[in-house]
């Protein structure tokens, strides 16, 4: 009975990992918030990495976490760097490319809890005078077999990307 579980186990484990070579290797979540602030108010707030520290839910993670800075603050090649709990993990995030008053990209690589790279991008429109649109995406490539976690990861990244924008909103407004 024990050698037939562990079989079924087994079997099991084996149908995944196999699924996981045929299941997407990228992720893809954008959201978005009207902000009733001037553009260049928003934009210049966004394009600080330190400032995004403030009302990004997965930065808040750990509260203790140690933090270390590479060049200037909302300039290419800017880099932010932390080390913190389970939650936080480890990593830095890199501004990679500014278009001024439209785009910041940026690259997050994760060293712990698991080795990852993904672009983080927060784009600015704006929609008025005093109105403009907020998107915040998050994309990249996750391979074999960790993106198996892909269909988890883009049912769960909505709910914290809608809160990190709700507090820039309220930072902002």
């Amino acid at each position: 009975m024990l050698t037939t579980i562990l079989l079924g186990l087994a079997a099991a484990i084996a149908v995944v990992l196999i699924a996981g070579i045929f299941m997407k290797k990228t992720h893809y979540v954008k959201r978005e918030i009207v902000i009733h602030a001037p553009l260049d108010r928003v934009f210049n707030f966004l394009k600080l990495l330190k400032n995004q520290e403030q009302f990004n839910k997965w930065a808040q993670a750990d509260p203790n976490r140690n933090w270390e800075f590479k060049g200037t603050d909302g300039t290419i090649g800017f880099v932010i760097a932390w080390s913190g709990n389970k939650k936080a993990g480890e990593g830095e995030k890199e501004i990679m490319n500014l278009i001024d008053g439209k785009r910041i990209e940026t690259e997050i690589r994760f060293v712990k809890p698991m080795k990852m790279t993904a672009q983080v991008i927060m784009e600015t429109e704006a929609i008025g005078e005093q109105q403009t649109r907020v998107s915040f995406i998050n994309t990249g490539r996750i391979d074999y077999p960790l993106n198996l976690f892909i269909p988890m990861a883009e049912k769960n990244f909505p709910k914290d990307m809608d809160s990190s924008l709700l507090t820039l909103k309220n930072l902002l407004e």
